[in-house]
């Protein structure tokens, strides 16, 4: 039941960051359109850009996570696979993941928290939306992780997941 949950999860974040980077690229093309064009730049252009490469960034991040794609994680456990070694390394790598995860759980909660009260100057907008992305992001990585912890116990090989659109 877990993996169709986070199958499902993977195709959103695949698609979110997919249109977010097109957004991204397009307000970005139009900024430089108008500025050197019309010599006029909306103010909220930049903002919407840097925003949604924050997303982009954090949300893409627990998708390649979901995929078993951090490849410096991944390298030296899949190198001695097989082997106690190889295993010590992974139970290495899931604990430090949980232990990075809960980090940036507790640290990105606090910070949407307490950024409530700070709107942006372009968009106007509460900066809490903002940083709510940190937190999100860290759930779902803690989700893949608890999935890829469970394999691990059962013995199963974690397997390099596609996505399905």
């Amino acid at each position: 039941m877990l993996d169709a949950i986070l199958g499902k999860v993977r195709t959103v974040l695949y698609w979110f960051s997919f249109v977010a980077m097109m957004i991204m690229l397009a307000t970005i093309f139009a900024q430089v359109i108008t500025r050197y064009c019309f010599g006029y730049t909306a103010q909220w252009s930049e903002e919407a850009a840097r925003y949604l490469f924050v997303y982009v960034v954090f949300l893409g991040s627990a998708l390649i996570m979901g995929e078993s794609g951090h490849l410096a994680v991944e390298f030296l456990p899949n190198c001695f696979k097989g082997t106690l070694f190889g295993k010590l390394l992974k139970a290495l790598s899931l604990v430090c993941g949980y232990l990075f995860a809960g980090i940036l759980l507790t640290q990105g909660y606090r910070m949407a928290e307490t950024m409530t009260f700070q709107t942006s100057p372009g968009m106007e907008i509460s900066m809490s939306y903002i940083y709510a992305v940190i937190p999100v992001s860290s759930v779902l990585m803690l989700l893949y992780l608890i999935r890829d912890t469970l394999r691990f116990l059962k013995g199963e090989e974690v397997k390099h997941e596609e996505i399905h659109s």
